[in-house]
């Protein structure tokens, strides 16, 4: 298993029970392929550093887990196609201390 960080901003308009239930969906996609979410917290609703497709602020969500290969390119997948997520990307965590 290894180590990974999907870092994901949901849309503005979207309230906390949606925003949570977002994070939770794809927190269960990990746990379906087999793997184990470390930790998945949701931060603020924040500014953009630019404007993307109209928005100017989103929420920004961290998850933290470990899994095998196929589970980074299905979360991938999923969050191309959902409507709700602005932008995401999924990381290999490198040097993480034990």
């Amino acid at each position: 298993m290894t180590k990974y960080e999907a870092f994901y901003l949901v849309s503005p308009a979207l309230g906390d029970t949606e925003v949570q239930a977002i994070a939770d969906k794809f927190k269960a996609i990990v746990e379906k392929e087999g793997g184990t979410v470390e930790s998945a917290g949701k931060w603020d609703k924040r500014k953009l550093a630019y404007e993307i497709g109209g928005l100017k602020e989103a929420t920004y969500i961290l998850m933290n887990f470990e899994a095998g290969p196929k589970v980074p390119a299905e979360l991938r997948r999923q969050m191309r196609n959902s409507d709700e997520i602005v932008r995401h990307m999924v990381l290999l965590r490198d040097n993480v201390p034990a």
